[in-house]
Order: structure tokens, then C-alpha cells, then sequence
């Protein structure tokens, strides 16, 4: 494969972009919201700002992994973003100030390198592995924007 393959999607979330901001850039709190990962942590004495290190720890029924991330976009009330791998898939959430707060957008890009990694990985199995991981963020997001909102909206 030699594109990215991507999916995004929105939500409005009835606070302002710095609140929302501040909630999703503090990745300690993730497994309050993601379906897959149960937990982040930064390295020690790292936090929400680019070139911060990060470990998610993702659980599935048929597997549990660790990744390894890097903050690539951390702009207070607009974005906050991090790569896995780094330089496999990308995700971000942006922030854009809208009518009854704010509309929270969460976006996933997985990168031709990642798609090259699976190729290695899993050989003859990587479309396979690859339309899983599609799936996923696909079924994930939708569910991840509104445990957010919920999260967010209920403090």
C-alpha cells in the first residue's frame, strides 16, 4: 500500500476548546474513553507538549500490546496530536470553537510506514491485519467521541 488510509469523525461537546483541550491532551486519562487502550502514561517527567514520549497499553479480546508514542502536535484549545511507532498512524483531535461549545474532531491517518510494518509482520496476513485495524478506528472513534463528551459534559 502506498496511501494513508484515514477516518474522522466530530462531536459537539458542550464546554470550551481549552476545557476540551485540556482533557484530551492529558493521555493518562484515556482509559476513561478508548474501547482499546486501558491506559497511557508519560515518560517520567514528560507531559502534553511535542516531542513528549508516551506508552498506551491496548487491550483487545484476542490480544494486549503496548505502543510507544511521540506528542507531534500539542496547541492548547486547537489540537493535540501523537504518533505510534512514531511515523505509523497518527491521531488527533481538534478542537474548533462552534455554537453550544465546542465541535471535537478525532482523526486517525495510518501512514504507508505502518502499512509497510504490517507488511513485514504479518506477511500473507497483513491486509487482513490491516482492514482490522481500519475497522477498529472506524467502529472506535464514534464511541471514543462520545465517552469524551459524556466524560467532558458530566464534570
Amino acid at each position: 500500500m502506498t496511501e494513508s488510509l484515514t477516518f474522522a469523525d466530530s462531536i459537539l461537546i458542550e464546554a470550551d476548546p481549552v476545557t476540551v483541550y485540556a482533557t484530551v491532551a492529558d493521555v493518562t486519562r484515556t482509559g476513561e474513553w478508548s474501547p482499546i487502550c486501558r491506559e497511557c502514561w508519560w515518560d517520567e517527567d514528560d507531559g502534553p507538549r511535542v516531542g513528549a514520549w508516551f506508552t498506551g497499553h491496548n487491550v483487545t479480546p484476542d490480544r494486549e500490546w503496548q505502543t510507544r508514542s511521540q506528542v507531534i502536535v500539542a496547541d492548547e484549545g486547537r489540537a493535540f496530536g501523537w504518533s505510534v511507532g512514531p511515523g505509523r498512524v497518527h491521531w488527533t483531535y481538534s478542537m474548533q470553537e462552534a455554537a453550544g461549545g465546542t465541535l471535537l474532531t478525532e482523526s486517525w491517518d495510518f501512514l504507508p510506514e505502518g502499512q509497510e510494518f504490517f507488511t513485514e509482520k504479518y506477511g500473507a496476513h497483513a491486509a487482513e491485519q490491516i482492514a482490522e485495524r481500519t475497522s477498529a478506528a472506524r467502529a472506535g472513534i464514534p464511541e471514543t467521541l462520545s465517552a469524551i463528551k459524556k466524560v467532558i459534559e458530566q464534570a
